[in-house]
């Protein structure tokens, strides 16, 4: 059976609305509900790898960035040095050179290759990539099946940890690799089957924001990062929030008036940046004959004035909101209108910048050892983006979910929607 398209991965998300936990047919035993969610996850990264050459997937086109083969390895060497290494006991490291290569971050698991070089690593190939895959998945399988009960949950909590950590790089792999197409010179695509999942006709209704105090954060059933919680109270000041995204026909408005060449509306080091940059547009949006087109996944395409913006920095989403005499929703006030039923598409469309700093919550800590790195190193200087994108893989998306990314970037799919205060 061929690989499914990403416009069939897509589909399914659309169709399935909010992502939901993964699920299985499977009968209750731990051991083969874990061994199919395993599975089903490590497929989406072949399949998403799948329309990729071996020239396409070794291309690195900036330092924020990874090469395709690099997501693929480096996910696969997160669960050797996690899970397999520690806890299954004969099990042999495919290569001893790898975890030099496709460590990413991880201090405490030793020394790594530089970020911004990783396009350089044309060696291991693809081919020896797949070997790396296929070793650790067979190791994975033996782990579940041989493992003494006592010790089954020790391992299904690493697990889990990396599957969710695969799936973050499931929807990088897409961001990354249209990054490297938009700087080819024929601008291919991924997937001409591409489309934006469908949506409602946009509104201008803004809706009421219960007030008062709210609980957020992640608590109860389910899985959640650890940068999540703890769960805790929140004052919500009298606001009303927008029901739909803001649109690509709302950004050319901005546009048609100035909106990237008013310094009065942008932070001074997003005007900077648009110097800098030459920003004049979203990203990956270029005028061809006085129209403008945008690369997206399926290729250049006219820009639809009714979809949601796509591609805009935090820099440019808090001008916008300033154009509009609005703001941006906090963190907190976006999940409680996400948990409310206040918010049109608050999953699978685009990612939505908040006004709130990616800090840590109160009592928040992280947790010993070098998974301990995966969150909390990194709470400063960045801003937080809430619900999903129409990349993020289905079973990815919950209420309480902190994307965050410094105020520049915008090569994710990163939108915004606005918020009102009630004088």
């Amino acid at each position: 059976m061929p690989p499914a398209t990403l416009s069939s991965v897509l589909r399914r998300v659309r169709d399935e609305g909010e992502p939901q936990a993964i699920t299985t047919a499977a009968p209750n035993d731990p051991r083969i509900v874990w061994r199919e969610r395993f599975r089903t996850v490590r497929a989406e990264t072949e399949r998403r790898a799948a329309p990729l050459s071996p020239e396409d997937q070794v291309i690195q086109s900036m330092p924020d960035a990874s090469p395709t083969k690099w997501h693929r390895a480096h996910t696969t060497w997160f669960l050797e040095q996690f899970l397999l290494v520690p806890r299954l006991a004969g099990y042999r490291v495919f290569d001893e050179r790898f975890a030099y290569l496709f460590n990413s971050y991880y201090v405490a698991a030793g020394p790594r290759h530089a970020r911004p070089r990783r396009g350089l690593i044309t060696r291991p190939d693809c081919e020896e990539v797949e070997a790396f895959r296929e070793h650790v998945d067979a190791a994975v399988h033996r782990l579940l099946d041989t493992a003494p009960d006592c010790e089954l949950a020790d391992i299904v909590r690493v697990l889990e940890i990396g599957l969710h950590h695969e799936q973050q790089h499931q929807e990088l792999l897409l961001t990354d690799i249209l990054h490297a197409f938009a700087q080819n010179p024929i601008a291919p695509d991924y997937d001409a089957g591409w489309r934006m999942p469908l949506a409602p006709p946009p509104s201008s209704e803004f809706a009421d924001l219960p007030s008062g105090i709210h609980a957020i954060g992640f608590e109860g059933e389910g899985y959640g990062f650890d940068n999540e919680g703890p769960a805790h109270q929140v004052l919500i000041q009298p606001a009303r929030i927008a029901r739909s995204l803001v649109t690509n026909g709302q950004w050319l408005e901005f546009m048609a008036d100035g909106g990237y060449t008013t310094p009065s509306l942008w932070l001074s080091d997003g005007w900077a940046m648009v110097g800098a940059e030459g920003w004049n547009a979203p990203g990956y949006w270029q005028e061809v004959d006085g129209a403008w087109q945008s690369l997206t996944l399926g290729g250049k395409r006219p820009v639809d004035p009714g979809a949601p913006v796509t591609h805009v920095s935090y820099y440019e989403a808090d001008a916008f909101a300033r154009w509009a005499g609005k703001h941006l929703p906090t963190e907190a006030e976006w999940e409680v209108a996400a948990r409310a039923g206040l918010l049109d598409d608050a999953f699978g469309k685009v990612w939505q910048w908040t006004g709130s700093a990616y800090l840590p919550y109160p009592g928040y800590r992280a947790a010993d050892g070098a998974l301990g790195e995966y969150n909390g190193k990194f709470m400063v200087n960045q801003m937080v983006l809430r619900g999903s994108s129409h990349a993020t893989p289905a079973g990815h998306a919950r209420a309480s979910y902190r994307n965050f990314f410094p105020p520049p970037a915008r090569w994710q799919f990163s939108g915004l929607r606005l918020l009102d205060y009630v004088c």
